[in-house]
């Protein structure tokens, strides 16, 4: 690294913000994979959200020989709300989201900066890398987890941002404040897909975005994570509307964002979350899915109209439609409503 390099990188201010809520099984090893950064972090934010396990006074102890560490204390409203008070706490140029549960190489800060040192026009809002996971007790069970999906990266069109889930994990991020702040933070109706939001609506304000295709940190994959509670799936409903208020079909254009993009991606979501809800026998889920899957139903194509008549009786009955399962009779069923 030659002297004016180094010189910008030391230059470079960023803050840590872990939003914490009831993780006292996670948070000493996410916390010390921030303090083992190559590239040390200006400032460390832990918000806790109300836990009420004792994980604020752990994290407390934990960094209190830290003098840029701190923990604030609210309410609980959410790991928004947690990570946009940690963001108006500090004047960093940068963000460095962690979850609670994720762990970061050494060299994540290090590695996920260098590319702005070469962003002379302050075009780049953020940058992001690949991810490795781990399961509960932090064994690897992906290598570069984010290769093996189809989806695009870095995002370049408004069409993959808004067709597929981003794959943009927070934990994997660095985030010009300024960029953020922006673009709104994040919104706090949102416990899930709250980033994929936040990252469309940096994307739209022409924030440029930068990807590293080799893992920098670990997403832990447990049941108790938000991806599998009725929370994710009230927000996945409330960003799905957010989308299609934002991007309704153009005509004019021969643009159709609802019937080819937006109702085919969230259709196939809510499929793989109803045959989920099969397998484990999971009647609320089963019901929860349906009235999702309906309302999608309904703004699609009239071939999907016509087969949500035939197959209404069938997934609006839970106990019928775990039989149905059991028989192989719904397989037909989820193929012809994609």
């Amino acid at each position: 690294m030659g002297d004016d390099y180094r010189r910008r990188f030391d230059r470079l201010t960023i803050a840590v913000v872990i939003p914490l809520y009831n993780g006292r099984d996670f948070i000493e090893e996410a916390l010390g994979s921030v303090l083992r950064q190559s590239r040390k972090p200006d400032e460390i934010i832990v918000v806790d959200d109300g836990s009420t396990d004792g994980s604020d006074a752990i994290a407390a102890e934990f960094l209190s020989n830290v003098s840029s560490a701190r923990v604030i204390h609210k309410a609980n409203g959410g790991q928004s709300s947690a990570r946009n008070l940690g963001i108006n706490s500090t004047t960093c140029d940068f963000i460095a989201l962690l979850d609670q549960d994720d762990v970061w190489y050494e060299d994540h800060l290090s590695k996920l900066s260098w590319p702005f040192l070469n962003d002379r026009y302050n075009r780049i809002g953020w940058t992001y890398s690949n991810i490795d996971a781990i399961d509960q007790d932090g064994h690897l069970w992906f290598r570069d987890a984010l290769t093996s999906l189809p989806v695009s990266h870095p995002k370049r069109n408004v069409i993959t941002c808004i067709s597929e889930d981003m794959m943009i994990f927070p934990s994997a991020s660095l985030i010009r404040n300024s960029a953020a702040l922006e673009a709104g933070l994040f919104d706090e109706r949102l416990s899930g897909y709250e980033d994929d939001d936040l990252f469309l609506r940096m994307f739209l304000l022409g924030k440029e975005n930068v990807y590293l295709g080799h893992a920098l940190s670990c997403q832990r994959n447990h049941r108790a994570s938000t991806s599998f509670s009725p929370r994710m799936a009230q927000s996945r409903m409330i960003y799905a509307r957010k989308l299609l208020d934002r991007f309704p079909d153009d005509r004019f254009s021969s643009i159709f964002f609802t019937r080819d993009y937006l109702v085919p991606r969230f259709l196939k979501t809510l499929l793989v979350e109803y045959m989920r809800g099969l397998r484990t026998e999971d009647r609320p889920l089963l019901r929860r899915c349906w009235e999702d899957l309906r309302f999608f139903i309904s703004i699609s194509s009239a071939r999907r109209k016509i087969l949500l008549t035939l197959f209404s009786p069938l997934l609006a009955s839970p106990a019928l439609a775990i039989v149905a399962y059991k028989c192989g009779g719904l397989r037909v069923a989820r193929k012809l409503l994609r």
